[in-house]
């Protein structure tokens, strides 16, 4: 039975990087660069995946998971010597194998099919995924004969002054048959200037033993772009967001500045939702429908449902329902589940806490650890204090009851349906149903005792 692999090269350390972190983790718009090779490879439906790592082995096993098989070269040998770590998985298969780099995060699904069904309609042993590059330096050229036909792929410290003056590139993909591939690698040689096995000498193997090799342009040149610095991560990060915006605007989105609205791949929106610039949504984030998010928020691994208002706040791993609102300049900490219709205002906290629908929360409060009922009014400046200096401890606050400005609620503490807590309280025991709770000294007043100060004049 024919098959369809892909093998992904992300075996190199990358020193351009001139980081810590192996190059194909770097990350632009929320994914590592291989987790975008390789998110785009599955969608083309392939039988087998082969990922060859060398460098940050673990690393990338550990970002991509069972998504994919794994090969490892020991020593970095070249591209050629890459490939064939992948023989003891794939190479006693019919059918055809891509090979992509796993630095190249710009590549689509429908420019892999296309590859693909060119490779098929020409009967090649090999095709080669070309464009025109606007500056060539750096790449590997082209070279056709009179007829168009490819004879080789020469690479840029090995092209004569005229073979750098070809601007059609190899963009480091291709197609082979299968068999045909790996019997090749054991062919070529590293008589070159890298002292490396090149795989586009495989392509070399194959012409000279009267193979069709055929070379398929695609029309984006941008796709191709490989990132071997942190000023080409850069690029194909602002590429990226431009593709994803432009998308999320064909389904109905409203950008206000496109070129400010910074998006990771894999978000959700739903329609007429409104956002401003500078906003930030990052993870497994989803919108719902007619949101207004304003600017400069930033909402991470969220769940914003339909008709939500976030005015310049921060959101992380929370929930808000449906009508629900906050900010500005707000923070829904992890696992905040904000209820329908509940209002959260200015400079308002909220961590591990439920706030039940129609529950207002004006400013100038923190809620740590709690759980709040329906209708409640929590006055400014109130504070849920739920550390004991060694555990955390929970409030729960009833439907419809009354939080008064500058109130305290040490935790663990049960305030019960309707109650009313007095301004300026530190409550600590239980309040039960319909009570009303004070905690604080009764004022006294001192007459005259202005004129008694120093320095006071009458």
């Amino acid at each position: 039975m024919a098959t369809k692999n892909t093998i992904i090269l992300a075996a190199g350390k990358g020193t351009r990087m001139k980081s810590k972190l192996y190059k194909v983790l770097h990350r632009l718009c929320g994914k590592t660069m291989v987790d975008h090779v390789l998110t785009q490879v599955q969608k083309a439906n392939m039988n087998n995946i082969v990922t060859v790592v060398g460098f940050g082995a673990d690393a990338v096993r550990e970002n991509l998971g069972n998504r994919t098989k794994y090969v490892v070269q020991e020593k970095q040998l070249g591209t050629g010597h890459a490939v064939l770590q992948a023989e003891k998985l794939l190479g006693d298969l019919d059918g055809m194998t891509m090979v992509v780099s796993g630095d190249t995060p710009l590549f689509t699904t429908k420019t892999f099919e296309n590859l693909f069904t060119y490779h098929q309609n020409k009967k090649a042993k090999a095709t080669i995924l070309t464009s025109k590059a606007p500056d060539p330096t750096g790449y590997g050229r082209i070279v056709r004969n009179d007829l168009g036909i490819v004879e080789k792929i020469v690479e840029q410290k090995d092209a004569t002054t005229e073979e750098q003056a070809i601007d059609e590139i190899n963009t480091g993909v291709y197609v082979f048959d299968n068999r045909s591939l790996f019997e090749a690698l054991h062919k070529i040689n590293n008589h070159n200037a890298q002292g490396e096995y090149y795989l586009t000498d495989v392509i070399e193997v194959l012409k000279q033993e009267g193979e069709t090799i055929a070379a398929y342009k695609m029309d984006d040149f941008n796709e191709s772009m490989g990132v071997n610095d942190r000023i080409a991560l850069a690029d194909a990060t602002r590429i990226m967001q431009e593709r994803i915006n432009r998308q999320h605007m064909a389904d109905g989105i409203s950008m206000i500045d496109p070129q400010r609205t910074y998006i990771d791949a894999g978000v959700k929106i739903g329609s007429d939702t409104v956002i401003e610039p500078g906003v930030q949504l990052k993870g497994n984030t989803v919108i719902g429908n007619d949101c207004y998010i304003g600017a400069n928020s930033e909402i991470r691994n969220s769940v914003i449902h339909d008709h939500v208002t976030v005015t310049s706040s921060l959101i992380e791993e929370s929930e808000m329902l449906d009508h629900s609102d906050i900010g500005p300049n707000s923070h829904l900490r992890p696992h905040a589940l904000i209820g329908k219709h509940v209002h959260l205002g200015n400079f308002v906290e909220v961590k591990k806490a439920s706030i039940g629908e129609g529950t207002k929360v004006g400013h100038l409060t923190y809620v740590g650890n709690a759980k709040l009922g329906k209708n409640i009014n929590v006055g400014c400046g109130v504070i849920f204090v739920n550390y004991d200096g060694a555990h955390k401890h929970e409030t729960t606050v009833g439907d419809d009851s009354f939080i008064g400005s500058n109130s305290n609620l040490i935790a663990p503490l049960d305030i019960q349906d309707h109650s009313f807590i007095a301004a300026g309280s530190t409550i600590n025991r239980p309040v039960n149903q319909y009570d009303m709770a004070i905690a604080r000294s009764r004022q006294t007043n001192k007459p005259g005792y202005f004129k008694k100060l120093p320095y006071q004049k009458d």
